[in-house]
């Protein structure tokens, strides 16, 4: 897929060197936050191959969207803002909510002993469940959280102020707790 058309105006050196450039952007944003948007997309999704096909839609709407890219906040933050659009774009025409259970089984876990690895996987699979079970304006804060985004990066990439952000986090770990049976 090409970007959007460039100016015909300028040499074909100065468009080559853009367009190169452009490439280079771009690829580094994917290599950079590949596993981030990998787990943003399960998030979402119910199987790997659906992962796999959001994640495409995700680079693509990125590849449309970079050339347009005014520097107004960070990339990583645009970046997650036009993956947390293809993903609700994908949740609305699947109607159908998100399942993290495929994601339990491509944590590596370093962990020595077969117990440990058990425990482990254990309680991922449960918080992965009590995560699922999250409403998903709720699911959304917890996910971009844990991906190390900060209030406004957050209320960044989901259109709504800081303030809104620290209330469904506090909500989200209010329900997280209950749902797993931890006193608040």
């Amino acid at each position: 897929m090409s970007p959007p058309a460039p100016d015909v105006t300028l040499p074909a050196d100065t468009l080559r060197a853009r367009r190169a450039a452009l490439e280079e952007r771009f690829a580094a944003l994917l290599r950079q936050n590949r596993a981030a948007l990998s787990r943003l997309a399960a998030s979402h999704t119910r199987s790997a191959s659906d992962r796999d096909d959001l994640l495409q839609d995700i680079a693509v709407a990125l590849w449309l969207a970079l050339p347009r890219f005014r520097g107004e906040c960070a990339e990583r933050t645009f970046l997650f803002r036009i993956a947390h659009n293809r993903c609700i774009n994908y949740v609305v025409r699947r109607r159908e909510l998100t399942s993290l259970d495929d994601r339990v089984g491509e944590i590596p876990d370093p962990a020595p002993g077969i117990e440990a690895q058990l425990s482990d996987v254990q309680q991922s699979q449960r918080l992965l469940h009590g995560i699922r079970q999250l409403p998903l304006a709720y699911r959304q804060v917890v996910v971009l959280a844990l991906e190390g985004l900060d209030y406004r990066e957050m209320a960044e990439v989901l259109g709504i102020s800081d303030s809104n952000v620290g209330v469904r986090l506090n909500r989200a770990r209010a329900l997280l707790k209950e749902r797993l049976g931890e006193s608040p």
